[in-house]
């Protein structure tokens, strides 16, 4: 099996000498690959060889931002352009790293001229799922088009999607959704005994590990609100003075200020002392 490329590094090449004579002065050179490339720093220029290897490495894999032909533009280069330009807009930035990542991985090496039906029910295929398949897409086709309106490339790119899964047709009763609560708040952990008489026996102690899920599930089931909006708000209620009211702000970064939560934020059912 092949070793993986090493990649661009730093160098020091010594002093070069012929007839006794130096023909070369001691300097720090990138290696890449079968490449040497000059960097113009010699001894005591550490840190300025350093800033010129993170240039080089910069301008090496940072996608060219002028219009050119879909035949000639990575699909990867795309991909890098919509994440640095919207990465912070996002709600789950988590989330789009995972997505773009798995994109990148299938689609980098392919060009725009390549994205088609075929190509895509292809990635489709590959992701396994044809629900995660179509959100990874979407992430494509959104990419895709922010190229296009900056100006980056000319051509029409149709990015397909796989069909929508049916809706949901089962729902839990309320009986259903009250037991489910009910296991998680009553349920208590087990320990193996490991000393003792009892030792290799499993007991109930009197921690609740669930607890925090029945709430979860209630707020759900009242609200309807997202789980990305409910597990930072039933963290900031630990920190709360007044724990038994609970707010869903408008905003994931949790970063709005008093009177403006108070006029976009959400106040959900109170809770009851312990709950």
């Amino acid at each position: 099996m092949p070793r993986r490329g090493r990649g661009p590094y730093l160098y020091w090449r010594n002093e070069r000498r012929k007839g006794g004579k130096a023909i070369a002065r001691a300097t720090w050179i990138i290696i890449d690959g079968s490449k040497h490339i000059a960097t113009g720093c010699f001894a005591g220029e550490n840190s300025k060889a350093q800033e010129c290897l993170a240039r080089y490495i910069t301008e090496k894999y940072s996608p060219v931002r002028r219009e050119r032909l879909i035949e000639t533009i990575d699909v990867a280069d795309v991909l890098n352009v919509y994440y640095d330009d919207t990465r912070t807009r996002q709600a789950n930035q988590s989330k789009l790293d995972e997505r773009i990542l798995r994109l990148a991985s299938w689609w980098g090496g392919k060009t725009l001229a390549d994205v088609n039906g075929e190509s895509c029910r292809a990635y489709a295929a590959w992701r396994g799922s044809n629900g995660g398949a179509r959100r990874d897409l979407e992430d494509l086709r959104a990419a895709i088009n922010h190229h296009e309106k900056e100006g980056y490339h000319r051509g029409r790119v149709r990015v397909v999607l796989p069909e929508k899964g049916l809706p949901r047709e089962r729902w839990l009763t309320r009986s259903e959704a009250a037991l489910l609560v009910w296991t998680c708040w009553r349920y208590r952990e087990t320990q193996t005994v490991h000393v003792g008489s009892l030792k290799g026996t499993k007991v109930e102690t009197d921690k609740r590990p669930l607890r925090h899920v029945a709430r979860f599930i209630l707020i759900g089931l009242y609200t309807g609100t997202r789980a990305g909006a409910i597990a930072p708000a039933l963290r900031r209620s630990e920190n709360q003075a007044n724990r038994s009211l609970i707010w869903i702000l408008a905003s994931s970064t949790g970063s709005l200020s008093e009177s403006v939560r108070q006029r976009s934020g959400k106040l959900l059912f109170p809770f009851r002392n312990g709950f």
